[in-house]
This record gives C-alpha cells, sequence and structure tokens, in this order.
C-alpha cells in the first residue's frame, strides 16, 4: 500500500473538519501532539533501560571470566614431586 497523497490528506482533513469542527480541531491537535511526545519519551526510556541492561550483563560475563581464569590458574598449579 503506497503513501497518502495531497488527495489522500486534504480529503482526511475536510472530513475532520466537518466531524469535530473549526474549535475543536487546534485541541485534537494539541493532544495528539501530547500523545506523540509522550509515546517518544518512553519509547526512548524502554531503551535506555535495554542499553543498561546490556552494559550490565557484558560487565558481569566479564567478571566471570575473569574470576574463571584465576581459577584456572589455581587449579593448573602442580605440588612438587
Amino acid at each position: 500500500m503506497s503513501g497518502i497523497g495531497a488527495t489522500g490528506v486534504i480529503l482526511l482533513v475536510l472530513v475532520a473538519l466537518l466531524l469535530f469542527g473549526p474549535n475543536k480541531l487546534p485541541e485534537l491537535g494539541r493532544a495528539f501532539g501530547r500523545t506523540l511526545r509522550e509515546f517518544k519519551s518512553g519509547a526512548r526510556e524502554i531503551m535506555d533501560d535495554d542499553d543498561r541492561d546490556r552494559d550490565r550483563k557484558d560487565k558481569d560475563s566479564s567478571r566471570v571470566e575473569v574470576s574463571r581464569s584465576e581459577n584456572n590458574d589455581k587449579d593448573n598449579k602442580r605440588l612438587p614431586d
């Protein structure tokens, strides 16, 4: 399905104008703008949380690898014969 052309936008504006009237349209536009802003900020917060979780997992996995290598060094030491 292709995008909405200029005639489609004009038709939508005319239908909205008929349904809601000229006084209500600015209020609807503001409410729609606020909704989009809140959605974008919520999506940003979710993405930031995911990034923080990924960073924590990376740090934890590197700590585990370091502790494993230290344990392997201890296990590889032999007692004198």
